[in-house]
């Protein structure tokens, strides 16, 4: 371990909930490292931009909404009869563009066959995910985007606590839609409405709800 590697550990390890750690001008190789050094630490969300490195520790709250959004994608697949695969906040990262992200999770759906079975995905050979979701209650993950931009990611969803968005990548931005490319049923207004119900109401009754509203959408 370098002594660059044990400072920025010795950082993390102080680094409270809903913080971000901004590091500069770190080479490949030490970010490689550094991932490394944290897979057994659960919780971060580490980005890396041409040099520029950022490490958020979540704030409780972006447990409960992205796996809420999970499950909302789970009932998606089981009601629309569409392949589902997740991956979480997986690291997905390209050497060749210098770029690394971990969404607050994430899934496949276009390409889910592509990658059943594999325990890494490596962005050389593998398709990035079709879909990452951004829980973003500090207005931290908008500088992620041209991450996921870079990597190829077709569409985000990205919700702030009160509003949801969705968006797809058009050329080399993101652009906000209406609704998903890969479930039409969904919109950024559906998703919010269906996590403030969570909110007030419970998980399982909001669940319920929004298994409903897919089948009278889909008849």
């Amino acid at each position: 371990m370098s002594t660059h590697t044990a400072d920025y550990l010795e950082a993390i390890d102080h680094l409270p909930a809903g913080a971000t750690l901004r590091l500069r001008h770190m080479d490949w190789d030490e970010y490689e490292q550094l991932l490394d050094e944290l897979a057994g630490r659960a919780g971060l969300r580490v980005s890396y931009d041409q040099g520029r490195l950022e490490i958020m520790s979540p704030l409780p709250e972006h447990e409960e909404y992205k796996e809420f959004i999970l499950r909302l994608a789970h009932v998606l697949s089981e009601e629309l009869g569409m392949p589902l695969e997740t991956r979480g906040s997986a690291t997905y990262k390209r050497e060749r563009t210098a770029t690394g992200a971990e969404p607050d999770t994430s899934f496949y759906v276009q390409n889910a066959a592509a990658i059943i079975g594999k325990r890494k995905i490596d962005l050389n050979v593998d398709p990035p995910p079709d879909i990452v979701v951004e829980i973003d209650l500090t207005h931290e993950s908008l500088s992620k985007f041209p991450i996921y931009a870079a990597l190829g990611v077709p569409e985000i969803w990205h919700y702030n606590g009160e509003r949801a968005q969705i968006y797809n990548l058009v050329g080399d931005d993101y652009i906000e839609a209406s609704a998903s490319r890969f479930f039409a049923v969904v919109s950024g207004e559906l998703l919010a409405e269906f996590i403030e119900r969570s909110k007030q109401q419970g998980q399982s009754v909001a669940l319920a709800a929004f298994r409903q509203r897919v089948q009278a959408r889909r008849t």
